[in-house]
């Protein structure tokens, strides 16, 4: 079984690698781009009988920072 989490920095929060992105981006000449918020995919590979309850554990013990980020959780 696999599951794949993303994890995004929370609205409000700042985003300082999203935004030098956004100006790498407009140096290259794409200055329709606004704004840039970046995250991170994590893929898990699971037990077959692992739980959406249990990668949701993982995520707010490990895998996220619940103070400032959020995540979704979706099953493979």
């Amino acid at each position: 079984m696999k599951a794949r989490v993303h994890v995004m920095l929370k609205n409000g929060v700042l985003d300082p690698q999203g935004e030098a992105v956004r100006h790498a981006l407009g140096a290259l000449g794409f200055e329709k781009v606004e704004g840039v918020r970046q995250g991170k995919v994590i893929d898990l590979d699971l037990a077959s009988d692992a739980t959406e309850a249990d990668v949701t554990e993982m995520c707010e013990k490990l895998l996220a920072n619940t103070v400032i980020e959020s995540y979704s959780v979706e099953m493979l």
